[in-house]
């Protein structure tokens, strides 16, 4: 048995079933749905409810996913698309470290989550236990694609959901405009 491997999986998929249910239901500590809404709301991810849902559902399911060990590539790609959109609209503009805020730890998560897609969920997994074979080197890329793939989805919508940007007035050409207007005699 390969003790690190699966101290791994259940660790990560532990962890992400945790951070999901905090944004679905408040346990944990979480703020729910409502509160993770309006939140992701002031990162521009509109409509928040929507975000707060679709992330909360896939850091649970690919959590449960990982923790069972099974379809260990699609639970890869649904972390590390939660992980990378967070990258885009929180740490991003914080530098790499942590300590600054930073994305460090995000990329760590996405470094686990496709080093399981690669070597596979280990000989205690449903995988393993259905004779499922999808690990390897393309399992791993297709696990980073799909949550790239998934993360520019969640940025579109955010994008198309936004409210329309209020129109943006030319003071100079508005004050010329109005100069040319005939004034009122009083």
């Amino acid at each position: 048995m390969k003790i690190g491997r699966l101290s791994l999986r259940l660790t990560l998929g532990a962890f992400f079933v945790g951070h999901g249910t905090q944004k679905l239901f408040g346990w944990f500590g979480g703020h729910g749905l409502e509160g993770t809404g309006q939140f992701f709301e002031q990162l521009g991810l509109r409509p928040g409810r929507h975000h707060a849902a679709a992330a909360g559902a896939a850091e649970t399911a690919g959590g449960a996913l990982m923790l069972a060990g099974l379809a260990t590539p699609l639970a890869a790609s649904t972390v590390t698309s939660v992980m990378l959109t967070a990258i885009n609209r929180v740490h991003r503009k914080n530098g790499p470290w942590v300590s600054n805020g930073g994305y460090e730890y995000n990329v760590v998560l996405i470094a686990a989550a496709a080093a399981l897609a690669e070597v596979g969920p280990g000989p205690l997994s449903l995988d393993e236990a259905l004779g499922s074979d999808l690990h390897g080197p393309g399992w791993a890329l297709a696990a980073l694609l799909g949550g790239v793939a998934g993360a520019a989805g969640a940025h579109v919508y955010a994008q198309r959901s936004a409210p329309p940007a209020a129109p943006t007035v030319d003071t100079a050409a508005a004050d010329e405009v109005a100069a040319e207007q005939p004034q009122p005699v009083v």
